[in-house]
């Protein structure tokens, strides 16, 4: 994958940008910018097409709330318009803007990555009150660490965002069972074996990866 795969990324607070980082000049900081303007106010991800590049969005409640796994949702930039443009503005944002030959997990993988990064770093404290670009300092070069491992090893992240898909995948049938237990009355216990057993699935389809 060449260095010009993953050109520009941020974090941000509803749509007060609080870390960026690019290497590169361009419109599409501005481009970037007006999506998250438009972005919905669910937990979801979003990928946002224009003139060969993906616009990546990681969308979440907040930094100190749980955040649960979210699907992914592809639209074009021309849809923008149809989305709610005064979205509320208490939802965490990760973007990257990627050529489109990447495809779509490595971008996934590297907002995962910087989410977790970022919230354990600023969750429910700094994060929540810092003004615009002031965690550029801090947290700018922590983004470009992160996309420089994402181009570096391009497998191993890819791996690991299909193996966070399958899982995801695994948690709607465990519950879809809950459901089909609470309807037949069946155990709890024995509940909780069939559940392990659809982790140890997973566990084994990534060792053969």
């Amino acid at each position: 994958m060449g260095q010009q795969s993953l050109i520009y990324a941020f974090v941000a607070r509803g749509t007060v940008i609080l870390a960026e980082y690019t290497e590169f000049t361009g419109n599409f900081t501005t481009i970037a910018s007006q999506c998250l303007m438009k972005l919905p106010a669910s937990n979801n991800k979003f990928t946002y097409n224009c003139d060969g590049h993906t616009f990546n969005y990681l969308v979440e409640d907040g930094f100190s709330m749980a955040m649960p796994d979210c699907g992914h949702l592809c639209v074009d930039l021309a849809d923008l318009v149809d989305m709610r443009p005064n979205a509320p503005l208490c939802f965490a944002a990760y973007c990257v803007v990627a050529v489109e030959s990447v495809g779509q997990q490595i971008p996934i993988a590297f907002m995962d990555r910087v989410k977790e990064d970022f919230t354990k770093r600023y969750g429910g404290g700094k994060a929540a009150t810092a003004a615009a670009n002031s965690l550029n300092r801090e947290f700018g070069s922590k983004l470009k660490e992160h996309m420089q491992y994402c181009v570096d090893h391009p497998e191993e992240v890819s791996k690991l965002a299909k193996v966070k898909a399958q899982v995801s995948e695994v948690k709607g049938v465990m519950m879809e069972n809950i459901e089909k237990v609470l309807d037949r009355g069946e155990k709890i216990e024995l509940l909780v074996d069939k559940t392990e057993n659809l982790r140890s699935q997973v566990f084994m389809e990534f060792l053969a990866l």
